[in-house]
């Protein structure tokens, strides 16, 4: 801003009516320790003050300024003087930016108030932030005029306007402003005052053992179908009857009054795998929570009952999306162990496991798309690491191995060798098929701070 900020305000004024409110917040960031009104004001009463003295030295070319003032800057003072000087004016014009009927955008805050408190009186909150909605005539003003006089000091209209309202509503409220992670979001229509009130997420982590075989980490709805029920799905609509999700998340929804729920888990096993030791980690997303203040023993006391011993969860502690987002990243690469009953078409001997342990120590294994997930995934090359694997014969077909490997390695080719398209496996390295007719996950790394 090359002018002195008086020139540039009258130079303002002389081409849009702004008010006092609106004017100071062209030079927002100067002088910070006041309001936009009362720098207006100030701005416009030096103004008024410097062309007065010239108009008492018979300067009469202010008078022009002078008008300016009282009719588009609406400016009383300035009215005042021309009317004592027996100068005839105009009638005060409506200011360019938050001019409404009956008066200004921010005439509205006192009665916003009360119906944003009648509509938050079922919510539990500590913290709200308040955001607006500015009708689209009023953003693309402010930027010409922000463009126009090269105003590099100027706030929006958005962001007094939430300040204004979030200061009127601590003062209601007894409740902190949070600008990063607020409990409660209020926003506010400017092009018809209609207001909107949501809770960001809660976030619940957890870890879940699944005790029985057969059971789906997520509800499976029936691609045939969508969920209406056919022959494909023996009409049930669903693949399973049962999901680790349906299990856990509902009675946490139900609790936190909420909208919704989503289950993020570190990874998956097979339907037909068993997840044992000390569980896999997950976080249940709960949107839009009217209690925030949930009692998480009691709803891990009733997740238990419910599932009946076939699923068990542990450890339920409230968490943030941060976690979420490190369970997701690091799923893929924290280690997981495994055991796994396999069969082998030939007698095995001692020397067998003798060689598999040998050979699968931080060995990696590159595995294309299994064939039994292919119509779901894509035929992508993945490379995973298999840190060690033990063994145990059982009989002179089966043995047991333990194998501790990288996450997302799929376990049942690492046996079987999915027809070549998983190397080094099991069955390639004892030169007859071998296959995993058991498998239980036993350790999830956990990979996250918490």
């Amino acid at each position: 801003m090359d002018d002195a900020v008086l020139d540039v305000a009258l130079k303002i004024l002389e081409k849009f009516p702004l008010c006092d409110r609106c004017l100071g917040r062209q030079f927002a960031w100067l002088a910070t320790a006041t309001t936009n009104q009362s720098r207006g004001f100030a701005i416009k009463l030096a103004l008024t003050m410097e062309l007065h003295q010239k108009l008492i030295n018979k300067d009469n070319e202010v008078i022009s300024s002078l008008k300016t003032l009282a009719e588009n800057g609406m400016f009383e003072p300035a009215r005042k003087v021309l009317e004592k000087a027996q100068i005839e004016i105009s009638s005060k014009s409506k200011c360019s930016i938050c001019s409404i009927e009956h008066g200004s955008i921010f005439d509205k805050i006192p009665e916003l108030i009360p119906k944003i408190v009648k509509m938050s009186e079922q919510i539990e909150f500590d913290t709200f932030l308040v955001g607006s909605v500015v009708p689209p005539h009023i953003q693309e003003f402010e930027d010409d005029l922000r463009a126009l006089f090269n105003l590099e000091f100027a706030e929006p209209l958005k962001s007094e306007f939430n300040r204004s309202l979030g200061k009127a509503l601590q003062n209601v409220f007894h409740k902190t402003v949070d600008l990063k992670n607020p409990h409660m979001v209020i926003l506010v229509n400017l092009s018809d005052f209609s207001i909107e009130i949501n809770t960001n997420p809660i976030f619940v982590y957890g870890r879940y053992k699944k005790l029985v075989r057969g059971i789906s980490q997520a509800k499976w709805i029936c691609k045939y179908c969508g969920g209406k029920g056919c022959e494909k799905c023996n009409y049930k609509g669903r693949y399973y009857d049962e999901s680790i999700e349906e299990f856990i998340c509902p009675p946490i929804l139900k609790e936190a009054k909420g909208t919704r729920y989503k289950f993020h888990a570190a990874g998956r096993e097979d339907v037909d795998a068993r997840m044992l030791g000390t569980g896999r980690p997950f976080v249940v997303e709960i949107s839009n929570p009217m209690v925030r203040s949930i009692d998480l023993k009691k709803i891990e006391q009733i997740i238990n009952e419910n599932a009946k011993g076939k699923v068990e969860v542990s450890d339920l502690q409230f968490s943030s999306r941060k976690v979420l987002q490190e369970l997701k990243e690091k799923s893929p690469i924290s280690r997981k162990v495994y055991e796994a009953l396999v069969y082998v078409e030939r007698e095995i001997t001692d020397d067998d496991i003798d060689l598999i342990e040998r050979t699968f120590v931080n060995i990696d294994i590159h595995q294309k798309t299994p064939k039994r997930v292919l119509n779901r995934r894509a035929d992508l090359m993945r490379v995973k690491r298999v840190y060690e694997i033990e063994g145990i014969k059982l009989d002179s077909h089966h043995m047991k191995l333990r194998i501790n490997c990288q996450g997302g390695l799929y376990v049942k080719e690492l046996i079987s060798g999915d027809d070549g398209r998983t190397s080094p496996s099991i069955s390639e390295l004892l030169n007859s098929p071998a296959i995993c007719e058991e498998l239980d996950v036993v350790i999830v790394e956990r990979g996250i701070k918490h």
